[in-house]
């Protein structure tokens, strides 16, 4: 969890704020059963899910999610769109980037780009 807190830490938070808000943001995930175990034990979607946690974590302004579901199998890829869909309900705002159109259907909105042109 050291790695996930040091941001919160490098902005002034006591240790215990910040592991709080950490646990907070694994519960959400669905994590926390899975706290102790090492990366190495972890699925791809469940390592997915920690790089979601560790950007949540300090609370951005707009979530960058580069092909979130490309390394993972269909299941797992589902799981994460899902979880997008309640962080989209819960106010926060996604960016997702992906060449999937299957992926990309599961958006609120589609935009474009090609040859550097932005289409809609």
């Amino acid at each position: 969890m050291q790695n996930i807190i040091m941001p919160l830490l490098m902005r002034g938070e006591s240790k215990k704020e910040a592991e709080e808000e950490c646990m907070d943001t694994i519960k959400l995930l669905g994590l926390d059963h899975r706290i102790a175990h090492k990366p190495s034990e972890l699925s791809g979607g469940q390592k997915q899910r920690v790089s979601i946690a560790r950007a949540l974590v300090g609370k951005p302004a707009i979530l960058l999610a580069d092909e979130p579901t490309g390394a993972l199998d269909q299941s797992s890829g589902k799981d994460v769109l899902r979880l997008f869909g309640e962080l989209n309900e819960m106010g926060n705002t996604i960016v997702m980037i992906t060449h999937d159109l299957n992926v990309a259907k599961s958006a609120r909105r589609i935009v474009k780009i090609v040859d550097g042109q932005l289409y809609e």
